[in-house]
């Protein structure tokens, strides 16, 4: 990632739950953005091939309240920070057995924002005094996502 993008993930963090975040930090991030996009295109694959469909659309993805929330929320501080274009090179493209549309592949950046802010928001309700996320940290917020989606 270049450093300009760095600045902006450092940012983003001190901006979504005042979390002091560095390019060390950048992998365990990158993991957790596949991981979940994945799961989350993993539902989705199945529920479009319940509906007899060989493509996956919008409203496949499994999108609880909250993460709408996160994703209004990610909008408006992506308004400042720009990170959309650094969030669309990190959305990975997992094989699938059915192909997502041009409208879905084109919310992936906005879906990882808002997966972002949620998991940078997950910090604070864990652990409300953190400062600069650990390993621990990280662990432990990934696995209240895993528990939840």
């Amino acid at each position: 990632m270049p450093v300009m993008s760095i600045a902006r993930f450092e940012k983003f963090f001190r901006t979504a739950a005042g979390l002091d975040v560095d390019k060390n930090d950048l992998k365990r991030y990158s993991d957790f953005v596949d991981a979940k996009l994945y799961d989350l295109l993993t539902i989705a694959q199945a529920t479009a091939k319940a509906n007899g469909r060989d493509i996956v659309r919008i409203s496949d993805l499994p999108i609880t309240k909250g993460l709408q929330e996160s994703i209004h929320r990610f909008r408006e501080i992506d308004q400042e920070l720009e990170l959309g274009p650094i969030l669309e090179q990190l959305a990975a493209r997992p094989a699938l057995d059915r192909a997502p549309d041009e409208e879905t592949e084109a919310a992936y950046p906005e879906i990882i924002g808002g997966l972002s802010l949620a998991l940078a928001r997950s910090f604070k309700i864990i652990h409300p005094d953190l400062k600069n996320p650990r390993t621990q940290h990280w662990d432990d917020a990934r696995a209240v996502f895993d528990l939840l989606l």
